[in-house]
């Protein structure tokens, strides 16, 4: 009990910017995995990377135009416009999606790199900015992320059977009469926010991870996507929650750690799950054995 008492609770009894980490860390968790299951649904995984290597452009400008405040802003900002355009060239470009996006993010994440090796703000460090720090996570940042992370999750719950007929069939949902492009608008804004919500927690690298992984895992339990979404959200949740504290226990950067852990989730579903490894072996047995008895049952008759 003591043991468990100083692993689990005095940090957060002792340690301020462990409580703001606990809730930064579980409001990105839950809301990267919901969204992740419709980015592994419609294998748009690519996306998510996209718009989150464009948000350094927008860190950079927005810090240069309004200091501290701008950073959450600008990229905000560079992550919708980012992902609208990738949008709009997708639709209007005989190309798939991915050469869209692989366009954009390359472009847009070397004019912020271009512009942060010119400037140098001091006030801007780079590896917490690519790789997160959720123990360094402040009043406000703990605001506009639980803010962000719950506008997104309460879009989805309200639109959840719009964005379901849209990741499974949008051809069925045009001939519905859905506006499927601003469906598709909308889902991107929800994905700018998740990303620019990560930022702090674990950063623009390392967020494309939690915005795969938890929903590549529930796939692996379940084809039903509101059940989908539950796995995938405990996944996020744990992963995150995990993270935190082997990051505070272990002095590792908080976002690797959350990540490596969603990855070990992850293994462990791919191996155990219904539709994992082993649960297919045995459906495979069951079915062998299944034959073997009806041709037995064939030859008797006979």
């Amino acid at each position: 009990m003591t043991l468990l008492r100083q692993v689990l609770i005095d940090p957060v009894a002792q340690y301020g910017f462990m409580q703001a980490g606990l809730v930064a860390a579980a409001v990105v968790g839950v809301t990267c995995a919901v969204l992740s299951c419709l980015l592994v649904v419609r294998g748009q995984a690519l996306l998510g990377d996209a718009i989150s290597h464009a948000v350094l452009l927008g860190v950079v400008v927005g810090y240069l135009a309004l200091g501290d405040v701008g950073v959450f802003v600008g990229a905000l900002v560079v992550a919708v416009l980012t992902g609208v355009a990738i949008a709009y060239v997708t639709q209007n470009a005989p190309f798939r999606a991915d050469t869209s996006m692989g366009v954009l993010f390359t472009v847009t994440f070397a004019l912020g790199l271009a512009i942060l090796s010119i400037v140098q703000p001091r006030g801007i460090d780079l590896f917490h900015v690519l790789f997160g720090n959720v123990l360094g996570v402040s009043r406000t940042d703990l605001w506009l992320t639980s803010v962000s992370g719950g506008l997104v999750l309460l879009t989805v719950l309200v639109g959840f059977r719009a964005f379901q007929l849209w990741s499974f069939d949008p051809r069925l949902a045009r001939a519905m009469g859905m506006r499927t492009r601003v469906v598709e608008y909308l889902f991107t804004a929800l994905l700018s926010a998740a990303v620019v919500a990560a930022l702090q927690t674990v950063g623009l690298i390392l967020v494309v991870a939690m915005l795969v992984i938890p929903g590549a895992a529930a796939a692996m339990v379940t084809s039903r996507l509101s059940s989908m979404m539950a796995v995938s959200a405990g996944v996020g949740l744990t992963a995150s929650v995990t993270g935190l504290y082997g990051s505070f226990h272990l002095d590792v950067a908080s976002g690797p750690a959350i990540v490596l852990v969603a990855g070990a989730c992850f293994a462990v579903v791919f191996v155990f799950a219904p539709r994992g490894v082993l649960g297919t072996l045995i459906r495979g047995r069951r079915r062998g054995v299944g034959r073997r008895s009806a041709t037995a049952d064939a030859a008797d008759v006979g």
